[in-house]
């Protein structure tokens, strides 16, 4: 094992060229691991078909300054990723491609970024270990495969990071300094959390005793600092400023304003209204598990760690400061989510990379190691073989995932097999090298097969097939409560009543019985409670066991207390994201 590892360092070589191939390698690694799969799927529930939406309706109806789904404006995120995206999506004509590519360049930009910044503040085998250690992450490295938010907020987190540091630990790097506070601009217009890198500040300022190193002399020229907040604030007017003009005489913008700068941000924060977790749940639920391997080394990073602070190691008290800070900064809130934390898993690999290779040659760390990529082989087996045999599991998964257990079986039961065999050849001497080749493995499985068989169910077009052959003599369509997967495969015109109004429920129901009731000819598709609350007596149709198309009389106490107004026209734009030809492609396959 020592020898697979010295020539995977190349000790001693530190030259550009040794950097070039290091990053050319890491690349190709990277775009094995995030890339694998994009083209063969399309926007799978929750986020990423509303994302996706977002992106089509901005390219469609060029509504850049305030995102929109399904002509409602759309205020829980601001609008720099959509920006992405839709560019994307505008280039190439194909929303397959556009949606899952801005997640994997965030993930490379990542990668290239940890091993430079490592590179610097230690060498470049350092570099090399903590761009490995990443990209080892789970949490990590699934995200990149992703076409969500996430994975673009963490690299402008990371590249905010990279800047500070560069100038705190290595600099004088003004430039650096300046492009830290602007990223987290960025990151602010991506996603408000975006800020986040900037409290690593309070411990550099804080820590600024003399035995605390490295510290590079930054004396002189105090004016400087100020240019951070002031490129800040220029990354976060691109958009900011234009918002707030816009907003100034509509009434409309006024409260989508309100909403994305009060109710989105403060309000999220301290009275959030879904995704409640108790305090401990990233310490007992995410961390343990989403930030393996890394969590499983804690008991030979524990005392290195210690020892280094100890020492007054600067670098190891501003990453592990900031770490914790992060953490706590969303323990606070009650309303909590896993990925909330993905922005401190590229310094945790940064905190660990200095002492990782030393713990690779540890027995019990390779015993360890080896026990975890077993446990993986154990636990897809064992799930493969439950589904497989049990009606009852097979029911609960359709239920909770909304698509067919028999398109898990197969991936599952080979990604368990092919662990088992990497397992028995490699042995508990080689637990680090059977989980990178675990990894790969899974993702590949994943990537080539478990996503193109499930994806016809979980991006709800075969559903939206159904629908729109049901009603296919109806000349008005409307969607309550809609799911935007549904919206996004649609290929014909319909109306809907604004966007997520869960928390108005009721009404949202009464603005559709009156859309109902106003003409003759219309049909819409609701779900049970809808169906409960206000169509219990009109003509149903049902569709699956949650979703009915419902037409004629509706209640008439909600005719009367629904509005009109609520009703939104969307119409497709077929030509941007060519859904007729996938649509057509589909219908012939089905038959």
């Amino acid at each position: 094992m020592n020898g697979i590892l010295d020539r995977l360092l190349r000790r001693g070589c530190n030259g550009v060229r040794e950097v070039r191939i290091d990053v050319a390698w890491l690349c190709c690694l990277a775009l094995l691991l995030f890339a694998t799969g994009i083209g063969l799927r399309d926007p799978w529930p929750a986020d990423e078909p509303r994302f996706a939406l977002v992106a089509r309706d901005m390219v469609a109806h060029h509504s850049w300054l305030i995102p929109q789904v399904g002509n409602d404006n759309y205020a829980d995120k601001p609008p720099l990723y959509f920006w992405v995206m839709a560019s994307l999506l505008k280039l190439t004509g194909s929303l397959r491609f556009a949606f899952l590519v801005p997640s994997a360049i965030a993930g490379l930009g990542c990668i290239v970024l940890v091993y430079d910044l490592a590179r610097r503040l230690w060498n470049r085998e350092t570099g090399l270990i903590a761009a490995l250690a990443l990209l080892a992450t789970l949490q990590f490295v699934w995200q990149p495969r992703q076409g969500q938010i996430d994975a673009t907020l963490c690299f402008l987190t990371t590249l905010s990071l990279y800047g500070l540091l560069r100038h705190c630990l290595c600099g004088p790097a003004w430039r650096w300094y300046v492009i830290g506070w602007a990223a987290a601009g960025l990151g602010i217009i991506t996603k408000g959390v975006g800020f986040l890198p900037l409290l690593v500040l309070i411990p550099y300022f804080l820590l600024r005793a003399p035995r605390w190193q490295p510290r590079p002399e930054l004396a002189g020229q105090a004016w400087r600092w100020a240019l951070g907040p002031l490129a800040l604030l220029v990354a976060v007017s691109i958009w900011l400023v234009p918002m707030l003009i816009a907003a100034h005489d509509d009434p409309v913008l006024r409260s989508y304003r309100d909403e994305i700068l009060f109710k989105q941000t403060w309000g999220r924060y301290f009275h959030p209204w879904h995704h409640l977790e108790p305090p401990w749940f990233f310490i007992a639920d995410v961390i343990p598990v989403m930030w393996l391997p890394l969590t499983a080394l804690l008991p030979w990073l524990i005392p290195r760690w210690w020892r280094s602070l100890r020492e007054h190691d600067l670098r190891s008290a501003l990453l592990l400061v900031w770490i914790v800070t992060v953490v706590m900064f969303f323990t606070f809130s009650e309303g909590k989510r896993g990925i909330y934390v993905l922005p401190a898993v590229p310094a945790l690999a940064l905190a660990c990379a200095p002492w990782l290779n030393d713990i690779a040659h540890r027995r019990r760390a390779q015993q360890t190691m080896f026990v975890v990529t077993c446990s993986v082989a154990a636990i897809c087996v064992a799930a493969g073989t439950a589904l497989a045999l049990s009606a009852h599991e097979q029911e609960r998964f359709r239920v909770t995932y909304e698509v067919s257990p028999l398109a898990l079986i197969g991936p599952l039961l080979a990604v368990g097999v092919c662990v088992a065999l990497v397992c028995s050849i490699a042995r508990p001497a080689r637990g680090f090298a059977a989980y990178g080749v675990t990894i790969v493995a899974s993702l590949l499985v994943i990537g080539f097969w478990l996503d193109p068989m499930a994806n016809d169910e979980r991006s709800g077009a075969r559903f939206m097939r159904h629908v729109q052959a049901m009603t296919s003599d109806v000349r008005e369509l409307g969607l309550v409560a809609y799911k935007e997967d549904y919206l996004l495969n649609a290929t014909r015109s319909v109306t809907t009543f604004g966007h997520a109004r869960w928390r108005e429920a009721e009404q949202e129901a009464d603005d559709a019985a009156a859309w109902l009731a106003a003409a003759p000819g219309r049909v819409l598709l609701v779900d049970q409670r809808t169906r409960e609350r206000c169509f219990a007596t009109a003509h149903a149709q049902v569709v699956d066991a949650r979703w009915t198309l419902v037409r004629g009389a509706a209640n008439p106490s909600c005719v009367a207390k629904g509005r009109l107004s609520a009703a939104l026209f969307y119409e497709p734009n077929e030509t941007e994201v060519e859904s007729k030809k996938q649509s057509a492609y589909a219908a012939v396959r089905d038959r």
